[in-house]
């Protein structure tokens, strides 16, 4: 009967896309690093990602190399000035190749106020109208966000670009500068036209989307 159940719900799940593993280097110092981190902005003293986000960005260069390493080098990013480097969990490349740089058990550093709940999916890019309108790398993104909502039973009102941090319910930052600290990529009119195309997905391959996020006022 468990067979039978397993079975039935592999058949249910939507496809998992090609992901190519990746990753960069994650070793006991980053991982100190992060735990160190999140103890200071979050309250707990750990790595492991609970994924209950999945936050979409653009990398504002052009290559998937360029980025790779800039997450790769684990140094004090330039704007905030803090251990651990940035980094996210996948890449998008132009041609529709998905990247996976670090375990989906791991934080990482891409969003603030999210860290310790979200999924970091990037697009290589200049901006989000680049990645709309590009076929290849939107397949992918679709295709990889309905999969990781499925595993992680994501709704769609907890898929959200970077620009709508500051609005997430799961939003916490304890470090008091930072609050408001967010980022112009995936502006809420663009992702509306993302999670439109993500939930015509997600009831193709049997996922109940849900609503799309309600504005929430921000307070900063």
């Amino acid at each position: 009967m468990v067979a039978v159940l397993a079975l039935a719900l592999a058949l249910l799940a939507p496809p998992r896309p090609h992901i190519v593993w990746k990753p960069i280097p994650f070793g006991p110092k980053r991982k100190a690093e992060t735990a160190a981190y999140a103890e200071r902005h979050y309250g707990r003293r750990t790595y492991v990602l609970h994924p209950k986000v999945i936050v979409e960005h653009v990398t504002a260069s052009t290559t998937f190399a360029s980025t790779y390493n800039a997450f790769a080098a684990d140094v004090p990013d330039p704007e905030l000035g803090e251990l651990p480097g940035t980094c996210a969990h996948f890449v998008i490349d132009h041609d529709g190749t998905i990247y996976q740089l670090v375990p989906l058990d791991v934080m990482c550093r891409h969003t603030v106020g999210l860290n310790d709940v979200a999924i970091g999916i990037e697009h290589v890019g200049l901006s989000d109208a680049d990645v709309l309108g590009d076929p290849a790398q939107m397949r992918s993104s679709l295709a990889l966000t309905a999969w990781l909502q499925w595993r992680f039973s994501i709704p769609l009102a907890d898929v959200i670009g970077h620009a709508e941090s500051l609005s997430s319910p799961f939003h916490r930052e304890l470090y008091r500068p930072w609050r408001c600290q967010t980022h112009s990529d995936w502006r809420r009119a663009d992702m509306d036209v993302y999670r439109s195309r993500l939930a015509t997905l997600d009831r193709r391959d049997g996922i109940v989307p849900g609503p799309p996020p309600r504005a929430r006022p921000i307070g900063c």
